[in-house]
């Protein structure tokens, strides 16, 4: 027995989960969710390209009372919220998998590395031919240093954690901020510190051109030269210790049982619901008014040192409210009514996979100058409200799919490719068929 099953609470080692259908039932449904508000972030922020767009077009699109007011709900509450929430559920269905391998006796390490190997095939292609701002090639990477913590101590998880949450998005841009000032000087620092975020404004503006273009192939080579530019930046090396942050407090949630044990857990989950509440408010609420200042042009009051320790507060504060959703999630799982809403999300969250690719594909033909040419022209409340009818358009297809197939299209072509042959796809008709199993 590894040193972390010794590390854990008591009522963890005696807890029995939740029957299997109402743990699958609650996961999915919580990715069903998360898989919601990151498409609201994606249409938002990228697909309607604002954050390629200039300052002063942006600015524009927002400046009615009601934008204004719905932006500043967005960034309260959806912006990074979801995609940490869905970073946490990917870490602990690695967890997951760890668990069912040991009951086994078997290693997961061979059978995760091809996951992720797909994966990584699967989040280059959507990358390079569809969209550039594809999450899936980074999951799949730093999704290889989970491997490195499968037996170590819950302890020693939860400090690289928070090292990756707090420390190392500090550390980094510190070094970058004073390295240049000790070899080079302030001022000439303080010039090539300009250069390079001149540089990387130019290359956002050139994708908005690409992709504002009526000529499909402009936008694939705009996407193109984007990804290879923004590869090797080192701010990508801080998304990637963020990414990873998240992936370790799923995976010490999976060891807790904290969703497949809500019983169990419901002190926790009252905690947690607290203090993610009160931290989150605290962060999120710093992160509206820096939000603030930039939208009216004033972000230059706020001093570059102070802005990397303000950076790290939203994000823990974005961790913090996360939480809190998810345990809202479990305080509310045993009651009849939030039974029937996780009965619709959890289609969605079962083949969020294909979902995300499809949401992928339809935005960039709503929004790209080859399709309908709506980048750069419409407001938020806009993005949101086709984000959401596209959603709930994907909850009905997805509901006809999972009553006819085992899996979403795309998660039965990972998991073929992950195991070297075809998988059964289609559901059993006849409670005897050869070949059925389980969807779980």
């Amino acid at each position: 027995m590894s040193d972390s099953a010794s590390s854990a609470p008591a009522h963890v080692a005696d807890a029995r989960p939740v029957d299997a259908t109402e743990r699958v039932t609650l996961l999915d449904a919580l990715r069903g969710f998360a898989l919601c508000g990151v498409f609201v972030s994606n249409s938002v922020s990228w697909f309607s390209g604002r954050v390629m767009m200039p300052r002063e077009q942006a600015q524009a699109l927002a400046a009615p009372l009601f934008e204004t007011v719905v932006s500043g709900l967005y960034q309260f509450f959806v912006n990074q919220k979801f995609v940490t929430l869905f970073s946490f559920l990917f870490g602990l269905g690695f967890s997951i998998q760890l668990a069912r391998a040991e009951a086994r006796g078997s290693s997961i390490v061979r059978l995760y590395a091809r996951r992720l190997l797909v994966l990584l095939a699967i989040g280059l292609t959507h990358q390079y031919a569809i969209w550039s701002g594809d999450i899936l090639h980074t999951y799949a990477m730093v999704g290889f240093a989970l491997l490195l913590f499968r037996s170590r101590s819950n302890t020693t998880v939860l400090i690289w954690a928070v090292a990756m949450m707090a420390v190392v998005p500090l550390v980094i841009p510190a070094l970058e901020r004073f390295i240049p000032v000790w070899l080079h000087g302030a001022e000439a620092a303080g010039e090539a510190a300009k250069a390079t975020r001149a540089l990387e404004t130019a290359s956002r503006a050139r994708l908005f051109e690409a992709l504002s273009s009526d000529s499909f192939w402009t936008a694939l080579t705009g996407m193109a030269r984007f990804n290879t530019e923004s590869f090797l930046r080192i701010n990508r090396l801080v998304w990637m210790s963020l990414v990873l942050g998240r992936f370790l407090f799923g995976l010490l949630a999976g060891r807790l049982l904290l969703l497949q044990d809500i019983e169990g857990n419901r002190r926790l989950h009252q905690r947690l619901l607290f203090w993610g509440l009160f931290l989150g408010v605290i962060g999120n609420g710093l992160g509206l008014v820096v939000w603030r200042l930039r939208a009216m042009g004033m972000g230059d009051l706020i001093d570059r040192d102070w802005m990397m320790v303000l950076t790290v507060v939203q994000e823990l504060g974005c961790l913090a409210l996360g939480g809190a959703y998810v345990a809202l999630f479990a305080l509310l799982s045993r009651r009849g009514w939030v039974q029937r809403v996780f009965n619709v999300l959890m289609p969605v969250g079962r083949m969020a996979l294909s979902n995300y690719l499809l949401q992928s594909v339809v935005s960039v033909w709503l929004y790209n100058g080859w399709g309908l040419g709506l980048i750069g022209k419409v407001p938020p409340s806009t993005s949101i409200f086709l984000a959401l009818g596209i959603f709930a358009v994907q909850i009905v297809l997805s509901h006809l799919w999972m009553a006819r197939f085992r899996f979403g299209p795309a998660e039965w072509l990972w998991r073929s490719l992950t195991y070297g042959k075809a998988q059964p796809m289609r559901l059993p008709t006849s409670p005897g068929e050869v070949g059925a199993a389980p969807s779980s």
